[in-house]
This record gives C-alpha cells, structure tokens and sequence, in this order.
C-alpha cells in the first residue's frame, strides 16, 4: 500500500510568518480554518496579507486571530472589510481545549505561522510557541552556520 503523501502547501501558499520561528520556539501546530467576508477572501486569493504581528487569543470560548492584516480588496466598494478586524478561528473542541491549556502556562502564546488555500478555503497554520531569549537566537544562528559548514565539508569527500 502507498504511503498518503502530504499536499505540496507552496503552491497555494498566501503568508508566511518567518518572524514567528525566529522570535519563538514553537511546540506545536495546528492547521485551522477562518471566519472571512467576501472581499476578505478576494484579499486573500491575491495574497495581500501580513501575519508578522498576528496572535491568538480566547474570547468568550472562541479562538481570535488578532492583529493580522489583510489589505481592503482593490475592486471592492464602501462595503470593504476593515484590514484589521478580529477574525473567529475554526477548530475542533479537543484542540481548542488543549490551546487553552497550553495558554494558561506562563509565557505561552499562539501565533500564526502560515495562511495558505486548501480545497478554496483560507486555512492558518497556528503554533503554541515560547518567546525565545537573546542568547537562544544566537546560539540557533551558531548551530545553523555550523551545520551548513559541515555539509560544505563533507560535500568534498
């Protein structure tokens, strides 16, 4: 039997959150959906959207994506969205209890790492992270240069 391959997420990617993995060590993922009006989504298929400030907070029970931006539609008319209203997240009640959870430990927070198109449908790739301290960053930056230094060197032999 063949293995289900996982679907390519570049080709129908719309943001990226690059920041986020610099700036936070992130435990786990989850892929969830989101509540958009009509010249929202239009935005998003012309991949006009900015998640470097976004994060994740609960509201009455309800998971929040806050402080993403996603540009007024260029065609659109006096009904445009605002750029930077709350949008409602769509998960399942398991991972909304296990967020939770995650987020009543101290300096736990969610952040959006990826928005991308699946089967039409805006979906954010969202992850629990811990904020990282000066020194963690430089020594990621020092493990990374010395794993590119050893490819360098084990591609002559």
């Amino acid at each position: 039997m063949a293995k289900k391959k996982k679907p390519a997420l570049d080709a129908n990617l719309v943001a990226q959150n690059k920041k986020a993995r610099h700036d936070y060590a992130v435990t786990d993922t989850y892929e969830a959906g989101l509540v958009l009006t009509g010249t929202e989504i239009k935005s998003v298929r012309e991949r006009r959207v900015q998640l470097k400030d976004g994060y994740a907070q609960f509201h009455n029970g309800e998971l929040w994506l806050m402080n993403v931006h996603i540009t007024e539609y260029s065609n659109g008319n006096v009904f445009n969205h605002d750029p930077l209203r709350n949008r409602k997240l769509l998960l399942h009640k398991k991972e909304l209890k296990k967020l939770r959870e995650a987020l009543s430990m101290k300096g736990i927070t969610i952040v959006p790492l990826k928005m991308y198109l699946k089967h039409g449908f805006a979906k954010v790739l969202i992850g629990v992270a811990k904020g990282k301290h000066e020194y963690d960053k430089r020594n990621d930056i020092k493990r990374r240069e010395q794993e590119r230094q050893i490819e360098r060197v084990m591609k002559h032999y």
